[in-house]
């Protein structure tokens, strides 16, 4: 004889007690289960919608292009003060120095690539939204419009 399976009209219809013993089951588990040692953690990802703080999504779009720029600015001021506390307690290099150095070629490059990124980073969340409007059949080009409108 087959045995009945579980459906979730019958899971919801178990008393409140079983279902948190059968939750703190699962979590003891999933706490129990060795690392490797050594191995990287990975970090939980968010699930479903983002929250919404504004009424219009746009200015939720600034928003969190305005804290990815904060943490951006955090961080490298942050290291900016590492390494001049580290010339200055070796004496390397004065501040007048670091204020008045011009680099070459090479750092403008390294530079101007550095740069790209961080816009890129900046700008994700509208060309995500771009991206969308124009994902859903939108014609891409004048001449698909045109082909559209003669059919």
């Amino acid at each position: 004889m087959a045995k009945p399976t579980r459906t979730r009209a019958t899971a919801a219809k178990r008393p409140k007690a079983a279902k948190r013993t059968a939750a703190r089951k699962r979590s003891a588990k999933a706490q129990q289960a060795p690392a490797a040692a050594g191995s990287p953690r990975l970090a939980r990802v968010a699930k479903g919608r983002k929250p919404r703080y504004f009424a219009d999504p746009a200015t939720d779009k600034l928003l969190w292009m305005s804290l990815t720029l904060m943490e951006e600015l955090s961080v490298t001021r942050d290291r900016l003060d590492v390494v001049e506390r580290l010339l200055a307690r070796k004496r390397l290099v004065s501040q007048t120095e670091i204020d008045g150095w011009v680099g070459d070629a090479k750092a403008a490059a390294a530079r101007s690539t550095r740069r790209a990124a961080f816009v890129e980073r900046m700008m994700r969340a509208a060309e995500a939204e771009l991206a969308e409007a124009t994902g859903r059949g939108m014609p891409m080009s004048e001449r698909e419009v045109v082909a559209a409108v003669e059919e």
